[in-house]
């Protein structure tokens, strides 16, 4: 587990680097964490979620042992929100909620579960990658967009209409329900739009890691250190401790979905809560922090879970 681990989180920070690196020489411009952000979250992630939800089989997925994953993890996201509402509105609050119960399935879950469980276990966790923007984001895309509203002091129907709106026409949430769409059409992707979306939906990964560097040599971690430990903490300890409590005795998993479950709650904190910041222009700095020192600290958190775990079922 440490050697594999240890390998993907080198690759990462080694690229979060590069991307500092470039900031500090300027070789992209003042405003690259800006740009390069903007760019990914509105061009590159909506073809790969678009991708994603119109070539998922949804007939034959695990949905007990996504529900036993998914409802305890929404339940975290909308605990954090409203503890969050308790101190300000705007965007922030939702931007902590997903901290806390958005986890890295891809550069950092996919490789480690593949390595672990092989075949089997990446089957059921590409169920937890397929819908973890559907389920989280989108919520976290009403709740901004609703507190956003709000701030402005309509009335209710008009806040209303205006969450509507902005919360279906987004980068996140319109792509996702188009893929739905299509999806239910029972018809496949021709092979040239497929092409373009699997090329432009590659460059998700790597630019959000540049981000993260870009951002980080911008803003620095002065000053935000102590919350990103506590988010950091948070993702790494509190969600799974929960996911494995509802899984285990409320949905009755067992073996290899409880163990492929759990771990995908105990990842680091993903890329995609920065982008999901930069939409909204709050909190980036923080949310870079936090990200760093989750992904840092997974390396010893994600070991002793797999210990929590091999002590409580068999794979």
């Amino acid at each position: 587990m440490s050697a594999i681990v240890f390998g993907k989180l080198l690759a990462i920070f080694v690229i979060i680097g590069v991307g500092w690196g470039a900031g500090r020489t300027r070789l992209l411009g003042a405003d690259a964490a800006a740009v390069i952000g903007r760019a990914t979250f509105t061009i590159f992630a909506p073809a790969l979620l678009f991708r994603t939800m119109a070539g998922i089989d949804i007939a034959h997925l695990p949905w007990t042992t996504l529900a036993a994953y998914f409802v305890p993890t929404l339940v975290i996201q909308l605990t954090m929100y409203a503890f969050g509402c308790r101190r300000g509105r705007g965007a922030g609050p939702s931007i902590r909620s997903l901290s806390v119960s958005f986890s890295n399935t891809v550069q950092v879950g996919i490789p480690v579960v593949t390595a672990l469980f092989g075949t089997a276990g990446l089957a059921i966790h590409i169920g937890f990658v397929s819908l973890q923007a559907l389920v989280l984001l989108t919520t976290a895309t009403i709740l901004a967009e609703k507190d956003l509203a709000q701030n402005g002091q309509a009335g209710v129907l008009a806040t209303a209409a205006t969450t509507a709106r902005k919360a279906i026409v987004h980068p996140v949430v319109l792509p996702v329900l188009l893929g739905l769409a299509y999806n239910a059409t029972g018809l496949g992707l021709p092979g040239p739009v497929d092409d373009v979306l699997i090329t432009l939906g590659a460059a998700v990964v790597p630019l959000s890691l540049i981000t993260i560097g870009l951002t980080l040599q911008l803003n620095g971690v002065a000053g935000h250190v102590r919350r990103a430990v506590v988010l950091a903490a948070g993702k790494l300890l509190v969600q799974p401790a929960i996911v494995l409590a509802v899984a285990y005795w409320g949905f009755g998993l067992r073996g290899l979905p409880l163990v492929v479950a759990v771990l995908c709650a105990a990842l680091p904190i993903g890329a995609n809560v920065l982008l999901f910041a930069q939409r909204y222009e709050e909190l980036e700095a923080e949310t870079t922090a936090a990200i760093v020192a989750s992904t840092t600290g997974f390396l010893v958190t994600g070991a002793l879970w797999l210990l929590v775990l091999s002590a409580i079922t068999t794979v």
